[in-house]
């Protein structure tokens, strides 16, 4: 299995037809990616704790609403996937030997939007069971790609590895003007296309040292981080492709990527 980045963006993305992002994630299973796996590992940016933490959750899952005043019509959508227990075990498993003291399990969270508004586009079906990782927004970008190489032989079991977050993710330097990205925003989003497909995944785990506006680019590193766990899971010898590439308000890359192993 490859493994994947995926820009997610504004939750608005689950209803308005105008993304182009949402019409690219709606081609997933013709034009990008046509194997079915046998679960899907998704690493979310808007779940966030001190340890490693797997939802292990049997049957179907909750649609976690964890945005507030948007359209009411969000609020009525529901994807409710099977839980993956036994990939969150595995998950569990493959941390702890890689050195993880401490790995827990939430046996009752959902999927959040970073989770369910790309799956419901991609799997509209919500029959493939899914498991969500949270990330530590105390560690740096080294730690997730660290965490992603000890993920790496879930690869080889059928699971398919996404990370989503956002290429750039700034809320605060938004702009309503859609014909017009921000310069800053777009050298560093060029800056990341390019340490991407030249393999320099060294620089990218030090982004803030490395890249144009890197902390402008992520003031937080919450939308960033699931990016070095999908980095890390397909190995330094991986090729990166952009799979998609588009904009909103200003400053808000929705560029995705796929790591594929050479073989």
């Amino acid at each position: 299995m490859d493994t994947f980045f995926i820009s997610h963006g504004s939750p608005t993305l689950s209803i308005d037809e105008s993304m182009p992002a949402r019409h690219f994630l709606q081609s997933w299973g013709e034009k990008v990616f046509q194997e079915k796996p046998k679960a899907i590992l998704i690493i979310s940016a808007h779940w966030e704790t001190c340890e490693p933490t797997v939802n292990v959750v049997q049957g179907p899952m909750d649609t976690i609403y964890d945005f507030n005043g948007f359209p009411k019509p969000m609020y009525l959508i529901k994807y409710p996937a099977p839980g993956a227990p036994e990939l969150a075990m595995r998950v569990k498993e493959l941390l702890k030997e890689g050195g993880f003291k401490e790995v827990k399990e939430d046996k009752s969270r959902g999927l959040d939007h970073g989770a369910w508004i790309p799956l419901m586009l991609m799997y509209p079906n919500a029959d493939i069971p899914v498991c969500q990782l949270s990330v530590q927004t105390e560690e740096n970008g080294a730690y997730h790609y660290n965490m992603g190489k000890m993920l790496s032989p879930l690869r080889n079991e059928g699971i398919l590895i996404i990370g989503s977050g956002s290429a750039t993710h700034n809320l605060r330097l938004l702009s309503m003007d859609e014909s017009f990205i921000t310069p800053w925003a777009l050298e560093f989003d060029n800056w990341l296309k390019d340490s991407l497909l030249d393999g320099r995944y060294q620089d990218v785990n030090e982004y803030e040292k490395k890249a144009p506006y890197g902390k402008k680019a992520h003031p937080h590193p919450d939308h960033f981080y699931p990016l070095h766990v999908a980095m890390g899971a397909a190995g330094e010898k991986a090729t990166a492709e952009q799979i998609h590439a588009s904009w909103r308000e200003g400053t808000l890359s929705y560029a995705s990527y796929r790591f594929k192993m050479n073989k």
